[in-house]
């Protein structure tokens, strides 16, 4: 079943895509990497979903890529003795230690280390921002604020904290438990929520070792900040801009997002947009033309993927937003100006022979009729490099690593195929010439372009290309090597 699109689509499983049919309907429909939300769903429900796309998998021959997405530590405020309050613009407010429910005048807030770092001047926010308040006064164990926007708040609405770097650990105890389960599961990706620098990355980097691939979900104000530490420790990126625009002004956020996608691929690591890409999907058949819109901007920048998160986790109607998805992907990617704009992003990259290799690969392609560029890969290094430089024919991933092939479901334009390891570059042509013909890219005397690295398997060593031919025969018949 081939793409006719590049980018990847993520789609998150909840209780609307929870068996076999549904979550099969979904891959059919275009998603490529489903997502676990540790936020919701207990282990038992998140092992037979992660055991439902396994079965998918291995029925439809295709890798598809597990993201397991770790809650992170969410502030909260206590409970109310009326269950809610009103407070209004300009009153005080008091936020404390203390276990006796809460007031119009004050609530519980259970996390000393907030009330350590706070200071005069900042700002906390309320149920995704509705509400604001502003530090007067505080101390170890209680801050006293002033109500800027007022509002209903209520039982164990969250807070958040924009202005300060927390010295919050970026894994809470709830994450350890989730984690070491899905890293036993064998899930592909782990998302890590609230990253505020690149030590919090390192910290978990320790546990998953080399089990998983990591993702920094970018959030905060202070990952922002720090993003060039963070993406340099991190496998890839998440643009997660629901947490992000509530800490910092939403018009901030669509030129963070352009940025962000831009040094992601300058890196050569896979970046997903995500977070009310098609919000009104949850109860219509049909998205706004603003969703519309959104989508194919973070197409036009360049990004890997997109997220459907409760569209196809908890919507009404989640095979039609997954088509959706794959229906303006396919119909954006068809654009010349996407084309102009995606080659007038490309950045020259070529520090090593790898990088080398694959951007005169993607020349190559462009000047004569390839079909597709086939790289062997052990750890996708030369694959995602590949990718970097957004070439216009497809993209054939072969390796001999599940794993590796399960990871690379994520990035841009590649299409994985599993293939016993080779110690022969000719048998290297051979078995790229054979993927082609199978996935349907060329036939006969159509040409492809072969990159790969000798000696074989050995992460890192691209060093080698050739135009070969598809068909087995006239390769062959070439001179022997």
């Amino acid at each position: 079943m081939r793409r006719l699109r590049n980018l990847k689509v993520v789609a998150t499983l909840g209780p609307s895509s929870d068996d076999y049919d549904m979550i099969r309907a979904l891959v059919e429909a275009g998603a490529d990497v489903f997502r676990l939300n540790m936020s919701h769903g207990t282990h038992d429900e998140i092992a037979r979903r992660h055991g439902i796309i396994r079965q998918i998998e291995a029925d439809m021959r295709r890798p598809i890529a597990i993201l397991a997405d770790l809650q992170g530590p969410k502030l909260r405020c206590g409970t109310f003795a009326n269950g809610a309050e009103e407070i209004e613009e300009g009153q005080a407010f008091r936020f404390d230690l203390d276990e006796a429910p809460g007031d119009a005048t004050r609530v519980q807030l259970p996390h000393r280390e907030i009330f350590a770092a706070l200071k005069p001047g900042a700002t906390l926010l309320v149920n995704d921002g509705k509400l604001r308040l502003t530090v007067k006064s505080c101390g170890p164990d209680h801050a006293d604020c002033e109500v800027v926007v007022g509002g209903t708040i209520s039982n164990r609405k969250g807070v958040n904290v924009p202005d300060v770097v927390l010295p919050v650990a970026a894994l809470s105890d709830k994450d350890r438990r989730d984690l070491d389960f899905v890293l036993d599961l064998g899930v592909d990706w782990i998302a890590l929520s609230f990253v505020q620098r690149p030590e919090d990355v390192t910290e978990a980097r320790a546990i998953v070792g080399d089990r998983a691939a990591i993702l920094s979900k970018i959030e905060k104000p202070s990952a922002v900040a720090e993003f060039d530490g963070i993406l340099s420790v991190s496998d890839g990126i998440m643009v997660a801009r629901g947490d992000l625009g509530v800490e910092i002004p939403v018009q901030n956020v669509p030129p963070i997002q352009k940025r962000l996608v831009r040094q992601c691929r300058a890196a050569a690591k896979p970046v997903i947009v995500a977070t009310q890409m098609l919000e009104s999907m949850i109860e219509s058949p049909m998205p706004t033309r603003a969703e519309v819109s959104d989508v194919a901007t973070a197409i036009y920048e360049g990004a890997d993927a997109v997220m459907l998160s409760a569209e196809s986790a908890a919507g009404q109607y989640p095979i039609e937003a997954v088509t959706t998805m794959n229906n303006v992907a396919i119909e954006v990617e068809s654009d010349p100006t996407y084309r102009d704009i995606i080659e007038a992003s490309r950045q020259a990259n070529r520090s090593t022979v790898a990088d080398g290799i694959v951007a005169a690969a993607r020349e190559i392609a462009e000047t004569a009729d390839i079909k597709a560029i086939c790289c062997f890969t052990e750890s996708g290094t030369t694959a995602l490099k590949t990718s970097r430089e957004r070439p216009r024919v497809p993209i054939l991933a072969l390796t001999p690593s599940t794993a590796t092939g399960r990871r690379l479901c994520l990035s841009w334009g590649i299409n994985c195929f599993f293939n016993d390891k080779v110690e022969r570059f000719k048998m290297a042509v051979v078995s790229a010439a054979r993927a082609a013909r199978e996935g349907g890219y060329g036939k006969g005397e159509d040409q492809i372009i072969v990159v790969a690295g000798l000696p074989f398997n050995i992460p890192g060593s691209t060093n080698i290309l050739r135009v070969a031919p598809c068909e087995e025969r006239l390769i062959f018949n070439v001179e022997p090597e």
